[in-house]
C-alpha cells in the first residue's frame, strides 16, 4: 500500500507517533516544531529553547535501512507521508535533512550510551543516524478532551492551585491514597496522569484505571479529581524525566506537580564545587515541584505516617513496596487490608483471575454469613466477604 503512495514514505513507530501527537497539542512548550540543526545546536549547549528549559533536541529520526535511504533523498519542500503501523499518520514537508550523532542523543536523555542501560538498549534500536524536520499534519487529529475538560474543571471550580500527580497505581495502594488526599488538602483540582507505557505492565491499564476510578468515585469529592492517560513514550525516560513530567502538567493548566521520593531523576550530582538536584534545573518552567514525604504504616502509632514525622524506628514499619504487593496479587494472595483497600483487591483478583472459583456459590454458603436468601453472587463479592473474616480479631 505504502509504495503505490505519490509522496515518499517514512516509517515510524508508535513512540514517535505519540511524542509527535504531544508535540501537535501544545504539551511540550516551548517545543513548538520538529527541530533543525541550527536549533538542535543551540539545545545540545543551553538546554534551552527560547531561554526556557527544555533538556533536549526534539527530533525525529526514526531507524532503519530503508528510512536512511529515503531521508538520504530528500530535499526541501518536498512531502513525506509518515506510516504507523500500516497507516498513514501524518504528513511533512521537509524543511531539512541532517545526520545526527546517535550516541550523543542518547546521552542526552538517559547520562549515558551504555547498552546495558535498558532504556539505551531500548531507545538506541529506533533511533536512526538521519534527523527529519518540517511542518506536518496529522491525518486524524483528535481534539485533547483531557485538557479541556480541565480547563472546564478550573472554570467550574475557580481553581487557583492545580496539583499534578504522576501515577503507575501497580497497584493502587494505601500509600497512594494517602499522597492523593494530601495533595486535595492543599490544591482545588487534582490531576490524577495515570502512566500508559508502550511495554507491557504487570497490571492493563484499563484494570489499573478501573481500581482509581473505584477509589476517586467512592472514597473522594470526585469532582475535585481528574484521571488523565499519559503514554510514557521515549521522551519521559532518563534524568530528565521530572523536567518533562513539570513541562507537561505545566502545560495541562496544573500549577504543581508532586513527586515521589523514589520518582527516577531525582538523585543529586556535583556540579561547579555544590550539590544539586534537577529540581534546581526547573525554576523556570513557572510550576511548582514537591517532593512528597515516604509512608509506612507504624504498628506503634496503628496508622499511617510519614517517615518524617514518625518517631518509632524501621523495625516497626511496613513499608508499601508495589512490587512486592503486586507478587501477591499475581500470586492469587489476597494483600492485607493495611496495604490495599479490600475492595481494591476484590476488584483485582476478580479480574486478573477469572472464573478461579469452580463451585463459587457453594464455597459462598459454606463459609460466609448469609441471609437465608438464595441469591448470586461475584468473585468480586465474594473476596470482599472472604476479607471480612481475615478481619475478625475474638479469636485471634
Amino acid at each position: 500500500m505504502a509504495s503505490q503512495r505519490k509522496n515518499r514514505v517514512l516509517v515510524i513507530d508508535s513512540e514517535a507517533a505519540s511524542a509527535l501527537e504531544f508535540l501537535k497539542a501544545g504539551l511540550l512548550y516551548p517545543v513548538v516544531s520538529l527541530m533543525n540543526k541550527t536549533e538542535v545546536s543551540e539545545v545540545l549547549s543551553t538546554s534551552t529553547v527560547n531561554k526556557k528549559i527544555f533538556p533536549f533536541p526534539f527530533i525525529l529520526a526514526p531507524s532503519g535501512k530503508r528510512n536512511e535511504v529515503v531521508l538520504q533523498e530528500m530535499h526541501a519542500g518536498e512531502k513525506l507521508d509518515l506510516i504507523c503501523n500500516g497507516e498513514l499518520f501524518a504528513t511533512l514537508i521537509v524543511e531539512e535533512v541532517f545526520e545526527i550523532d546517535p550516541k550523543e542523543r542518547l546521552r542526552h536523555i538517559y547520562g549515558t550510551d551504555d547498552e546495558t542501560h535498558p532504556g539505551v538498549r531500548s531507545t538506541s534500536k529506533r533511533l536512526g543516524k538521519y534527523a527529519v524536520c518540517g511542518d506536518y499534519t496529522l491525518a486524524h487529529e483528535i481534539p485533547d478532551l483531557h485538557k479541556e475538560y480541565i480547563k472546564e474543571a478550573i472554570e467550574l471550580l475557580n481553581a487557583k492551585n492545580i496539583t499534578a500527580i504522576m501515577m503507575a497505581v501497580n497497584p493502587l495502594h494505601r500509600a497512594h491514597e494517602k499522597l492523593i488526599r494530601q495533595s486535595l488538602e492543599s490544591s482545588d483540582l487534582t490531576v490524577i496522569f495515570l502512566l500508559k507505557p508502550y511495554e507491557t505492565a504487570d497490571l492493563q491499564y484499563n484494570l489499573r484505571y478501573e481500581a482509581l476510578k473505584y477509589f476517586i468515585d467512592n472514597y473522594l469529592p470526585k469532582n475535585r479529581v481528574i484521571i488523565v492517560p499519559l503514554e510514557t513514550n521515549y521522551i519521559f525516560a532518563g534524568i530528565n524525566e521530572i523536567i518533562i513530567d513539570a513541562i507537561v502538567a505545566k502545560n495541562y493548566g496544573c500549577t504543581k506537580l508532586t513527586i515521589g521520593p523514589n520518582h527516577a531523576g531525582l538523585g543529586m550530582y556535583y556540579d561547579s564545587n555544590t550539590n544539586k538536584s534537577i529540581l534546581d534545573r526547573v525554576t523556570d518552567i513557572g510550576i511548582n515541584i514537591s517532593i512528597a514525604s515516604e509512608y509506612v504504616y507504624c504498628n506503634i502509632c496503628k496508622t499511617l505516617v510519614s517517615t518524617n514525622t514518625c518517631p518509632h524506628g524501621q523495625h516497626h514499619h511496613i513499608s508499601y513496596h508495589a512490587e512486592s504487593i503486586l507478587e501477591l496479587l499475581k500470586l492469587g494472595i489476597v494483600p492485607p487490608a493495611v496495604l490495599v483497600r479490600k475492595e481494591i483487591s476484590a476488584l483485582l483478583l476478580s479480574k486478573m483471575f477469572k472464573n478461579r472459583f469452580k463451585n463459587l456459590e457453594k464455597m459462598y454458603y459454606n463459609l460466609l454469613p448469609i441471609g437465608g436468601l438464595l441469591e448470586s453472587h461475584t468473585e468480586e463479592e465474594f473476596y470482599k466477604e472472604l476479607m471480612n473474616l481475615y478481619q475478625t480479631t475474638s479469636l485471634t
